[in-house]
């Protein structure tokens, strides 16, 4: 029961689509414009740097406001505190990626999931900064940033719990690493169509403007 109430929890936090709200607070659907997805990605390639970093941090803020709430609910039960918190994280991503009310058209979950970073190790936060910095300063393809911090987060995140600094009860451990993974290839996923493009030399760049 408890992890089916961080999901609908997740979800629910997650239907706040920050980007297409704020689009049409600005008379315009972001969806209808760019690559047609509403992630600040899209938003930041269509509205500007202003408008993207108010979506990314609107995204962000849901993920991290989700797991706070989780850790009061669950609060006496540490030993499955971070199993809780990747049910709540997935669901936020579901909400974002898939919100029921825009015909499940939503973003891919890399802001939401940079949340989730922040709310579960800020080690691994760091480190997915750092290599998300490096990745688009050297190549300036976001997508290609945001599939290696996916796979840093998976790395670290297994690396840590396997070692035991969260305190997953040892019976736990499995569904832990399920989740990290599922989460992982669901972003990984999202990202299929970038992949093609990253593969045949024709992703759009960073500063490249789409119509």
């Amino acid at each position: 029961m408890e992890r089916v109430v961080c999901l609908i929890l997740g979800y629910v936090f997650g239907l706040f689509q920050t980007g297409y709200l704020y689009s049409k607070a600005h008379n315009m659907d972001i969806r209808k414009y760019g690559s047609g997805n509403s992630g600040s990605t899209n938003v930041l390639r269509v509205m500007g740097k202003k408008a993207a970093l108010i979506v990314f941090t609107g995204d962000v803020s849901k993920m991290i406001l989700a797991c706070l709430l989780t850790r009061y609910l669950y609060r006496e039960q540490p030993g499955m505190m971070y199993v809780y918190l990747l049910y709540t994280g997935f669901g936020v991503v579901l909400g974002h990626n898939f919100p029921f009310y825009m015909g499940f058209k939503g973003g891919k979950g890399i802001a939401a999931s940079a949340g989730l970073f922040a709310a579960l190790d800020w080690r691994i936060m760091l480190v997915c900064l750092v290599v998300f910095v490096l990745a688009v300063a050297a190549t300036r393809y976001v997508s290609l940033g945001s599939i290696l911090v996916m796979l840093v987060f998976l790395a670290g995140m297994i690396y840590f719990g396997m070692r035991g600094d969260y305190g997953v009860q040892e019976n736990a451990l499995p569904e832990f690493c399920v989740m990290v993974s599922v989460i992982t290839m669901m972003a990984v996923w999202r990202h299929r169509s970038n992949i093609k493009r990253l593969l045949s030399g024709t992703e759009n760049k960073l500063g490249a403007k789409k119509a």
